[in-house]
C-alpha cells in the first residue's frame, strides 16, 4: 500500500517540475489539461481501488499545482495599476488559502480509517462506566429521555453509573438576587433531583457556575472513581448498544484516551429545513464525521468533539481534567492528551441521535462558538509549536483551526467580480485561451475531486453555500478573537423550538444587500458585453463567474428563509410490533415512527369505529422489549391524528408519563440500533456533479422568489422569530440587541471565571 501511494506522489511530482519548468504554449496545456480530464472521469466511473485513489489525487493535484504557478507567473497585474494590482494580490491570498487547505485535506483524508466491529467481552472484563450527562437549562422530558437511554445502554448494572451534572441548580442559581430566579432553580433542583431518584441515575451540582461546561464536568470528577467517563450532552441519548460498540477498546489499548462516535441528528438544521433536503440530502456535517475524522484516525488525531465519546479517567486526571483555557473544551482536552503521549480512536457508527439548531441565527451563532474557539486553540497553543505532537498530528490541529478563515475567502470570491464589472478594476490578467486551459480546467477537477472523495456525504456545491451563509457573520467574529482571544465566552444553544409562521430570518437582510449587488452586477455585465467594443471576451469570463456568484447568493435566500415547523419533537422511523390496549380490547399495531413526544401507529387489525370516531381516544402501547425492562412495558397515549386516505397510520401523542416510563420510551426508541445507519444510508445516494449543479442552479432561480414572498408576509408588530442563540458578533450594533432581547431566557451566559466552554463540536 506504502509503496503505491509513494510511487503516485513521486510521478505526480516528477511530472509537475518537469511540465511546469518547459515553455509549453496554451494548446499543448488545454490538450493535457483535457487529457487529465478524461483519466478522471475514467477513473471516477470504474476506479475504486487503492491504487485508482492515489492516481486521482496525484492527478487531480497536478492540475492544482499547474494551476498555482500560471496565477503566480503570468496573471497579475503590472505595478503600473497599483489598484489593480493590490485587489490582484487579495484574490490570490484567497486562492492560495483554499489550495493550502485543499492539499492539507488530501493529506488527511488519502486513507481514511474504517475500523471492524468489537467482538464482545465477558462482563468480568469490562471496565466501570461513568456517564456524564451535563445540563444547563434543558426541559425535564429531555433530560428524562437521555438518561433512561443511558441505563438502558447494553452493560452490566453494576459496573454503569449515570450522572446528572445540573449546572442550572447550583448554589450560586439558588441563591440568586432575583427572587424569581432563585426559587426557580430551586425548583429544577428539587425536581431533578426526584427525578433521578425514579431513574436510578445520580445527581450532583456545584456551588459556583464556573468554566461552564467544563468546570462542571471537573467538579464531577471528584465523585466518581470509574475507569472510563463517557460523556452526553443533555439532548444527546445513546441507542442500546453503544458501550458494546465502544468500551472495549481500551481494554485492547493501554495508551488509549479517546473513543469517539459520530454526532447524528433527528431535526434537520436550518439550511436544510429550509430547503427541504433533509430526507433526501447527506446532512452538512456528515463529511466531517464520516470522512474527515476516519481521516485524522489514520494519523493518531481524530479529537474529542463534546458528546457521544469515551475517555480514560486516569488520563483525564494526568491532565488535570477537561481544559479551560478555551471555550472549546473538547478539542483542547484531545489536543493536550495527544501532546502526553496519549491515542485516540474515533469508531465511524452512528450511536446516538441528537437535536441541532432550529433557527438560521441559532445556527450561526453556534458556528461562532466553534470558529473563535478553534482560533484561539491556535493562536493560544499553537499546535505547530506544541511538544509532543507528531509532525502529522500538528497537521491534523492545523487543518481543524485554519479551515475557519473560510469566511474570508469565500466573500472574496463572491465580491471579487464586481471590482472589474462596476469599476473597471483589473485583478487578473488573462485572454480567454488561457482561462479555459488553466482556470476552467483547474475548477473542473477541482469539482470532480471533491465529487469523487465526499460524493454519498456532500452534495456539488453545498459546501461552498454553507461556508456563505457563514461567512456573513464570521468574519467580524474572526477578527475579534484574532485581537483578544481571551475575550469569547460560553453561551447555551436552546433547542427544541417551533416555528408556528414562514417568516424571513433576522438575519437575512445582509443576503438581500450581496443578492441586489451581484444582479446588479450581472445586469451591467451583460449591458457592457453587448455595447462596448474590445472588452467582450474578458467580460464575458467575467459575467460568468458573477452569474455563479448570483445563483449562490440566491439559494442562500432560500437558506434563511424559515419555513414554519411546528412539529417541536423530530421523530425516528422505526419498525416494532406491539399492543394498543384499550379498557376491554387490544389491537395489534405497527410503530412506525417515534419521538420524544408521541409516534405514529399501523393498524394490523381492525380497531372499533366507536374507538375511532371518538375525540381523545386514549390508550396505552404495549411493546416486546428489546432490552431487560422491568416493570412497566407500556406507554399512555391519546390518537390526535386519523389516517389519511388508504393509510392505517394513527398519529399518537404521549399522556403524562411517569419517570419510569421513560424506560419504554428509551426502548421503543433507541432500542434498534441500526435505525439509524438505515436512516443515513436511505440518503447518502451519490450525485453526480451535472445533476448537483443542476439542483444548485434550480434552487437559485426558486429560492429568491419564495424569499421575496416572505417579505411581503412580514407584518409589522409581528412576532418575532425564536432565537436559540446568541448573536453571533460583538453587541455593538442594533440588530445584535434585538436577537439578544429576543432569546431572553432561552439563551444565557455560563458566568465565571477565566474561559468559558462551549457544546460539541459539529454538534450541539
Amino acid at each position: 500500500m506504502f509503496g503505491l501511494r509513494a510511487f503516485a506522489w513521486i510521478a505526480t511530482g516528477v511530472m509537475a517540475v518537469a511540465l511546469l519548468t518547459q515553455p509549453v504554449s496554451v494548446q499543448a496545456q488545454l490538450s493535457l489539461s483535457v487529457t487529465i480530464i478524461a483519466v478522471l472521469l475514467t477513473l471516477w466511473k470504474f476506479g475504486r481501488s487503492p491504487l485508482a485513489r492515489q492516481t486521482y489525487l496525484a492527478l487531480s493535484s497536478f492540475i492544482v499545482i499547474r494551476y498555482v504557478y500560471w496565477r503566480l507567473t503570468c496573471t497579475l497585474p503590472p505595478a503600473s495599476d497599483p489598484v489593480g494590482l493590490f485587489f490582484g494580490l487579495v484574490l490570490l491570498s484567497a486562492e492560495l488559502y483554499c489550495v493550502c487547505i485543499l492539499i492539507i485535506s488530501l493529506i488527511v483524508n488519502v486513507d481514511p480509517v474504517k475500523r471492524k466491529p468489537l467482538s464482545r467481552r465477558p462482563d468480568e472484563d469490562l471496565p466501570v462506566v461513568d456517564v456524564f450527562i451535563p445540563t444547563y437549562n434543558e426541559d425535564e422530558y429531555i433530560l428524562a429521555t437521555t438518561a433512561a437511554a443511558a441505563l438502558s445502554m447494553d452493560y452490566p448494572k453494576e459496573k454503569l453509573n449515570v450522572w446528572l451534572l445540573d449546572d442550572g441548580g447550583t448554589d450560586q442559581k439558588c441563591n440568586d438576587k432575583n427572587p424569581a430566579k432563585a426559587e426557580a432553580a430551586k425548583l429544577r433542583r428539587t425536581s431533578l433531583q426526584e427525578l433521578c431518584k425514579r431513574l436510578g441515575a445520580h445527581y450532583l451540582t456545584r456551588a459556583k457556575n464556573e468554566h461552564a461546561k467544563a468546570g462542571n464536568m471537573n467538579s464531577a470528577l471528584a465523585h466518581v472513581k470509574g475507569d472510563i467517563v463517557l460523556v452526553f450532552d443533555a439532548d444527546h441519548a445513546p441507542f442500546r448498544s453503544f458501550l458494546q460498540e465502544t468500551v472495549a477498546y481500551f481494554i485492547d489499548y493501554p495508551k488509549l484516551f479517546l473513543v469517539q462516535t459520530p454526532h447524528v441528528f433527528l431535526n434537520p438544521d436550518p439550511i436544510e429545513k429550509n430547503l427541504k433536503t433533509f430526507d433526501r440530502m447527506p446532512s452538512e456535517n456528515e463529511m466531517f464525521y464520516s470522512m474527515t475524522q476516519r481521516g485524522l484516525d489514520k494519523w493518531d488525531a481524530s479529537f474529542f468533539c463534546g458528546s457521544a465519546a469515551l475517555l480514560r479517567r486516569s488520563a483525564l486526571m494526568e491532565a488535570g481534567g477537561f481544559s479551560g483555557v478555551t471555550i472549546t473544551e473538547d478539542c483542547e482536552t484531545a489536543f493536550e492528551l495527544h501532546a502526553k503521549g496519549y491515542n485516540s480512536i474515533f469508531v465511524d457508527k452512528p450511536l446516538i441521535a441528537g437535536l441541532q439548531p432550529e433557527t438560521f441565527a441559532s445556527f450561526v451563532g453556534q458556528r461562532v462558538r466553534w470558529c473563535q474557539g478553534m482560533l484561539q486553540i491556535m493562536v493560544l497553543k499553537n499546535p505547530a509549536l506544541k511538544k509532543g505532537l507528531k509532525p502529522i498530528q500538528k497537521l491534523g490541529y492545523l487543518s481543524s483551526m485554519t479551515f475557519w478563515f473560510f469566511p474570508f475567502p469565500r466573500l472574496i470570491f463572491m465580491l471579487a467580480p464586481l471590482a472589474y464589472i462596476l469599476f473597471d478594476v483589473k485583478i487578473f490578467v488573462s485572454n480567454v485561451d488561457e482561462a479555459v486551459a488553466f482556470t476552467a480546467t483547474y475548477m473542473i477537477s477541482n469539482v470532480m475531486l471533491q465529487n469523487y472523495m465526499f460524493g454519498t456525504v456532500r452534495w456539488p456545491w453545498v459546501s461552498e453555500l454553507y461556508e456563505y451563509c457563514q461567512g456573513v457573520f464570521l468574519s467580524k467574529a474572526i477578527v475579534s478573537v484574532l485581537m483578544n482571544p481571551r475575550k469569547p465566552t460560553f453561551n447555551v444553544t436552546a433547542k427544541g423550538l417551533t416555528l408556528d409562521n414562514d417568516h424571513l430570518s433576522e438575519l437575512a437582510w445582509p443576503f438581500f444587500a450581496v443578492y441586489l449587488m451581484l444582479l446588479t452586477g450581472t445586469l451591467v455585465a451583460a449591458f457592457r458585453y453587448v455595447v462596448e467594443p474590445g472588452i467582450s471576451n474578458l467580460m464575458m469570463i467575467v459575467g460568468i463567474w458573477n452569474t455563479f456568484n448570483l445563483i449562490m447568493a440566491g439559494v442562500a435566500l432560500g437558506a434563511v428563509s424559515e419555513r414554519k415547523q411546528p412539529d417541536r419533537h423530530p421523530r425516528l422511523t422505526i419498525k416494532r410490533e406491539g399492543w394498543l390496549d384499550f379498557s376491554d380490547q387490544r389491537v395489534a399495531v405497527e410503530v412506525v415512527n417515534v419521538s420524544a413526544g408521541g409516534c405514529a401507529v399501523r393498524l394490523l387489525e381492525e380497531m372499533p369505529p366507536m374507538l375511532l370516531e371518538a375525540d381523545d381516544t386514549r390508550a396505552r402501547l404495549t411493546i416486546e422489549p428489546v432490552g431487560d425492562l422491568v416493570g412497566k412495558r407500556s406507554l399512555p397515549l391519546i390518537f390526535r391524528r386519523g389516517p389519511n386516505a388508504g393509510d392505517d397510520v394513527f398519529g399518537c401523542e404521549f399522556d403524562t408519563m411517569q419517570a419510569e416510563e421513560y424506560f419504554v420510551l428509551a426502548d421503543l426508541m433507541y432500542g434498534d440500533s441500526d435505525a439509524l445507519p438505515r436512516f443515513l444510508a436511505s440518503r447518502r445516494k451519490h450525485k453526480s456533479v451535472w445533476a448537483g449543479t443542476g439542483q444548485f442552479i434550480w434552487w437559485g432561480l426558486v429560492e429568491p422568489i419564495r424569499a421575496v414572498s416572505y417579505v411581503f408576509k412580514s407584518k409589522p408588530g409581528a412576532e418575532p422569530e425564536p432565537i436559540a442563540a446568541p448573536a453571533p458578533t460583538e453587541p455593538s450594533t442594533a440588530w445584535l440587541k434585538r436577537l439578544v432581547a429576543q432569546a431572553g431566557e432561552g439563551e444565557k451566559k455560563q458566568a465565571g471565571g477565566d474561559a468559558l466552554q462551549p457544546a460539541a463540536r459539529k454538534s450541539a
